[in-house]
């Protein structure tokens, strides 16, 4: 690699290199920070604070099914195991799932907790 250092007048001294080096280090610095991202990951896994979900709960999720509903249902949970759970009626819980109604902050707050979720997991 050839590389020109110049120094500005105000003395800051920068290094110029060819554009093919400068992407090397970009790719190298993205690709440094996936790893880092997939072993903090899988530490979080090994400590059971991350889980694995099975492809079929993705794919009804991106399919715009309820996600309260699939990650109950995930969880082996009835309807009103849940609300009693979060402590929530059975019927406030049916109409949050099924978008009638889209369920007040600190409700949304219970149902997460009861499910073992974050909040960001179910909006």
């Amino acid at each position: 690699m050839h590389e020109q250092i110049i120094t500005t007048a105000g003395g800051e001294r920068l290094v110029v290199i060819p554009e093919a080096a400068y992407l090397a280090l970009i790719d190298a610095a993205e690709e440094r920070a996936d790893i880092a991202a997939i072993e903090l990951f899988q530490q979080r896994l090994a400590h059971g604070e991350e889980e694995l979900l099975p492809a079929a709960m993705v794919d009804r999720i991106l399919d715009g099914e309820s996600k309260i509903r699939v990650w109950r249902e995930h969880r082996g949970l009835s309807a009103r195991e849940l609300a009693a759970r979060a402590g929530i009626s059975a019927a406030y819980l049916s109409q949050i799932e099924t978008g009638a109604r889209e369920g007040g902050v600190d409700s949304l707050k219970h149902i997460a907790s009861a499910l073992n979720v974050s909040l960001d997991d179910l909006v």
